[in-house]
């Protein structure tokens, strides 16, 4: 039933979806440039740090527009979140503000002609370790165990399932990013994206396989509502796109198999969301306790076009202007 309510969580879906194959795609960036091998390995970063380039700040608008819906149509929800999962939502914050000194420092560096070993590390670190703590953070709302509204003794957020979870942000985030590079890059350069996009694929593959045991034990009503409801038919979609990927990615046709990874990441998500409904921290609040007045929510819903008048030409521009860029050729490791 379409009530402003699940309005609001269809556009906060949305948001974190848009962040994830965005912004996640730039945190695989920093991925990439820790796990870059072969007589390429230079060329790999190079190219990887000039698709960031143009848009890695833009990205994080994605973000800030997620935290904003999250804390104005469910303040509820925000509180019992920001409190809860403090930790690891620190640890993120942390990493996401590194990670853009890094990238920043790095390019003056290059500028000036000094190589800065340290700031490339943080940078690659930091890429790494914001979107594991991201993926603790969604995972662990599905537990049951997070309490509403208490900063809890240790770490009840903390287990298996939810550090598989983080791995599994740092694996979507991975697969994003070599997909998209083959779109960018050419010759054997494309060959090495093409190679890591296929094998990210696999691994992904595999956690989210291995995170259906994982909730029966650790989050048993999340792995209930999973496999009993229609969130069951969104991930089944989400294994056909990754499995079409995987095939198009085969057939070198680099275009398609960007757009349908993309959609597997998307319904990836859109599943995870779908066995939480209607829950916003499973089994302990839910979208209807956690939601703002209805005056709120007319008000957000009032402006929220404006928005995207403003917004959406300018990030169509952006993409316009840079999409499918090839990188300048750049010299071979020696």
């Amino acid at each position: 039933m379409w009530t402003l309510e699940n309005l609001a969580a269809a556009v906060l879906l949305l948001g974190l979806i848009m962040y994830a194959v965005f912004a996640g795609a730039d945190f695989g960036g920093g991925i990439w440039t820790a796990l870059a091998t072969g007589p390429r390995a230079r060329q790999q970063r190079e190219s990887l740090f000039h698709a960031i380039g143009p848009v890695w700040e833009t990205n994080h608008v994605w973000l800030i527009f997620v935290v904003v819906i999250l804390f104005t149509a469910f303040p509820k929800g925000f509180a019992a979140i920001f409190t809860a999962l403090l930790v690891p939502l620190v640890i993120a914050l942390i990493g996401i503000n590194l990670r853009g000194a890094a990238f920043a420092f790095r390019h003056f560096g290059m500028q000036t002609g000094r190589d800065v070993p340290l700031i490339a590390r943080t940078f690659e670190i930091s890429s790494i370790l914001t979107p594991f703590a991201l993926g603790v953070v969604v995972t662990a709302t599905a537990t049951g165990t997070i309490s509403a509204g208490t900063l809890a003794a240790g770490f009840p957020w903390l287990n298996p399932f939810t550090l598989v979870g983080g791995i599994t942000g740092i694996a979507i985030c991975g697969y994003l990013t070599p997909i998209y590079m083959t779109v960018r890059t050419r010759g054997d350069l494309r060959e090495d994206f093409r190679r890591y996009g296929m094998i990210a694929g696999f691994v992904l593959a595999l956690l989210t396989t291995a995170e259906v045991p994982l909730a029966r034990i650790y989050a048993p009503l999340f792995a209930e509502r999973l496999l009993s409801t229609w969130a069951v038919f969104v991930v089944a979609m989400a294994v056909v796109a990754g499995t079409t990927t995987e095939v198009l990615l085969w057939q070198r046709r680099y275009l398609p198999a960007q757009i349908s990874a993309a959609g597997a990441a998307s319904l990836t998500i859109t599943g995870f969301w779908a066995a939480m409904y209607p829950d916003l921290l499973i089994g302990q609040l839910s979208l209807a306790q956690a939601v703002a007045p209805h005056a709120t929510l007319a008000a957000v819903f009032a402006v929220f076009p404006f928005g995207i008048i403003i917004l959406a030409p300018s990030l169509l521009l952006l993409y316009r202007v840079f999409r499918g860029q090839p990188n300048p050729e750049l010299p071979r490791d020696g």
